[in-house]
């Protein structure tokens, strides 16, 4: 069932898949059997992160797969992300060995800056005050980017991006970057197309990463209330037209927008389904049609970090 995935190819030479598997909420005890069968699908990207609290079962995975000769480690494109409590830069290092060792790896592909502001350091990764307020750090993300970017040449990292950065930060840090970030990995999927930021960050040589692409119907924040994607009337006419499923039209959309885009499941036939489409493309009119529905509609908006000066989504136009 392997098809031949379109890649796209970063600033710096090096080429990630467009499509991969996002496991940002995907249990521990689920994850070891996600990647796996993701593997045995196809796919070949991973997407991280310390705090997802899940390495360790993604790396058991990836060193079964290796281990049976099912797949190459250079074959495979491997993210994680430096979580907000190790923005010091004197423990970015150290947060990214951990990392290496819970993944059982000696390099990652890709490693990013998960957050633009800083929590207090060397505590709970969610550090809270008394009335259970987050407990900010004041470390400016331009110092823990000149800590990142040593790693690439030690050969710890190949690349190194930027996450939930809004237009004003990705412009600041470029200011200062020596290493420019290959990607800016956001939130984007029809209520929140991001289009202002795409073209801002690709005017500059920098790739969206699409995250919550299907609307992110299991956040823990969720209300009844909340529209949900999947069920949108007009995306299902856009389906059954193609004869496909609304989720795969969704991530059709970002792979035809050319963003790179990590639908997350841990259900082997809806992994096997979001990887299922290589085969069909999106018209014009539908992109068109599809872009028309952006409402702003952020899902992911970090609430209880409002306050904090490095605070992506406010007050800010995108």
């Amino acid at each position: 069932m392997v098809s031949k995935m379109p890649k796209v190819k970063f600033n710096n030479g090096f080429e990630c898949p467009i499509l991969g598997l996002g496991t940002w909420k995907s249990k521990p005890g689920e994850v070891t059997q996600a990647v796996k069968d993701a593997i045995d699908i196809g796919y070949r990207h991973f997407d991280c992160a310390y705090v997802y609290g899940n390495e360790k079962e993604v790396g058991a995975a990836i060193t079964e797969k290796i281990g049976q000769g099912a797949v190459k480690r250079e074959e495979l494109f491997i993210t994680s992300k430096l979580w907000n409590t190790f923005h010091r830069p004197d423990l970015v290092r150290g947060a990214l060995q951990t990392t290496l060792s819970n993944l059982n790896l000696k390099y990652l592909d890709l490693y990013l800056i998960h957050w633009p502001l800083a929590y207090k350091e060397e505590g709970d990764l969610f550090p809270s005050d008394e009335n259970n307020k987050i407990i900010f750090s004041d470390v400016d993300y331009v110092d823990t980017w000149k800590a990142m970017e040593p790693l690439v040449n030690e050969g710890l990292v190949k690349s190194i991006g930027i996450s939930n950065f809004n237009s004003k930060q990705v412009e600041r840090l470029l200011q200062h970057a020596t290493v420019k970030p290959v990607t800016n990995q956001v939130e984007c999927h029809p209520y929140l197309n991001q289009n202002k930021l795409k073209a801002f960050c690709e005017a500059r040589g920098i790739v969206i990463t699409a995250y919550s692409p299907l609307g992110s119907p299991d956040r823990p924040w969720a209300k009844p209330s909340d529209p949900q994607l999947l069920e949108d009337p007009k995306l299902k006419e856009i389906a059954d037209r193609l004869n496909k499923t609304v989720a795969q039209v969704l991530i059709r959309y970002q792979i035809d927008r050319n963003n790179i885009v990590i639908p997350k499941s841990v259900n082997k036939a809806r992994i096997a389904s979001n990887f299922d489409v290589l085969n069909f493309n999106l018209s014009p009119e539908d992109i068109k049609l599809i872009d028309s529905f952006d409402c702003n509609g952020r899902l992911v908006p970090m609430t209880a970090s409002f306050g904090h000066k490095h605070h992506p989504f406010e007050n800010e136009e995108f």
